[in-house]
């Protein structure tokens, strides 16, 4: 008996901690090519999930996704083993000021959790250049994105 319960409990562990991918499409056309991939590296079981009611702290770090999923890295980073100089947490509301696919990435998420968005270019920053060539960061017309982003906490709400 002992020795199924640990087959059973080992299977749900694995199964738990396996890293996942989901799609947020709001459109529903099912053409995953102009889908948000969220793929989950670290899961939150106790996470609330993220909502477009509040305002959260994460780390991310922004990179280029190649056409075979390969990454380059955009110079922009919130932790210091990304290049950041410090680590410094960027606060965020999802709908508010960001780019579409990151607000319909992160809104599949649940606090505490690490994922990989990955942003097609149409919900990114499409044909517009960001940064210059050779700057802190650069990320060049029509990119697709990945985001490395951990929602680490809902942020604090400002007193009165």
């Amino acid at each position: 008996m002992s020795r199924l319960l640990f087959t059973i409990l080992t299977f749900l562990f694995l199964l738990i901690t396996a890293p996942t991918t989901v799609l947020a499409d709001d459109n529903n056309n099912n053409n995953n090519a102009d889908a948000v991939r969220v793929q989950i590296t670290k899961p939150s079981l106790a996470g609330e999930p993220v909502t477009g009611d509040h305002k959260y702290r994460s780390m991310v770090t922004l990179y280029i996704e190649q056409d075979d999923g390969s990454r380059k890295p955009s110079g922009w980073s919130t932790r210091v083993e990304d290049g950041a100089k410090i680590d410094q947490p960027f606060e965020f509301q999802p709908g508010v000021n960001l780019i579409q696919g990151w607000s319909e990435g992160v809104l599949q998420m649940k606090v505490g959790e690490r994922a990989l968005l990955h942003v097609p270019a149409k919900k990114g920053y499409g044909g517009r250049p960001m940064g210059r060539p050779g700057g802190a960061f650069y990320i060049p017309p029509n990119s697709d994105l990945m985001f490395d982003i951990e929602i680490l906490e809902k942020a604090r709400e400002p007193e009165l």
